[in-house]
């Protein structure tokens, strides 16, 4: 498990990027590169194609159970997981140990506090605290599919976060998904194609779950029924 807080230069560019959070969100610009005029479905997991899942029933599973000086927290919570990240412009993530190429990755994620402008998801191809894709959505209903590299925020297949009737919003529990296959990266939630987009910076690696803020802290997710299968 990792956590990072932003620089204060990383925390401008987020700013920029992100503009369509908060008292902004409704002026957030800008299509998504994919076609989301016919929306595909997500084929669902089956038991042969299955790496790993958890149900966060048992607090062995192997998650980080971590307080850190400002009160960020993971942990196992209420048969699931929780992340908490008090930061500003903050991240913290937790990562199960696999290590794969191609994969499928989802969660059931949702606000149980703090504000609506916020970002939460899965990850895939975990290099390390500056290097991994993560596909993310937000309470107040936009989404993306993050890039870090070499400890640099950025986003795939488009310049910032998008908007989508299709993500609940508020305290409602929505399915993200993020398919990771050779360069091409997918982002589903509740099973519908939302972004695709490509990059290769990075072929394999971990998985796990990712949480954010932006200009106000105190942010509290809620994970379960985590499964990384074969796509």
């Amino acid at each position: 498990m990792r956590k990072q807080l932003w620089l204060v230069v990383l925390a401008l560019l987020v700013v920029g990027l992100a503009c369509s959070f908060g008292a902004g969100s409704e002026t957030q610009g800008g299509a998504p590169t994919s076609d989301t005029s016919a929306p595909t479905q997500a084929a669902p997991a089956t038991e042969s194609s299955v790496l790993f899942q958890d149900d966060f029933s048992s607090t062995s599973s192997g998650w980080d159970r971590t307080t850190y000086d400002d009160g960020s927290q993971t942990d196992y919570v209420d048969s699931g997981y929780h992340i908490l990240v008090n930061g500003e412009y903050a991240s913290v993530w937790a990562n199960p140990g696999i290590n794969v190429a191609d994969v499928s990755v989802e969660v059931d994620g949702v606000k149980r506090g703090g504000v609506d402008d916020n970002e939460f998801g899965v990850i895939c191809r975990y290099q390390d605290e500056s290097n991994f894709y993560a596909g993310s959505i937000s309470s107040d209903g936009f989404y993306a599919i993050v890039k870090i590299q070499d400890g640099e925020f950025g986003y795939v297949g488009t310049e910032g976060m998008q908007s989508s009737d299709l993500i609940l919003q508020g305290e409602q529990v929505n399915r993200v998904r993020l398919d990771c296959v050779g360069s091409t990266l997918t982002l589903y939630v509740n099973g519908i194609q939302l972004i695709s987009g490509n990059d290769s910076s990075f072929g394999s690696g971990d998985v796990g779950l990712y949480a954010g803020t932006f200009a106000t802290s105190g942010i509290d997710v809620f994970f379960d029924n985590f499964v990384a299968q074969r796509p």
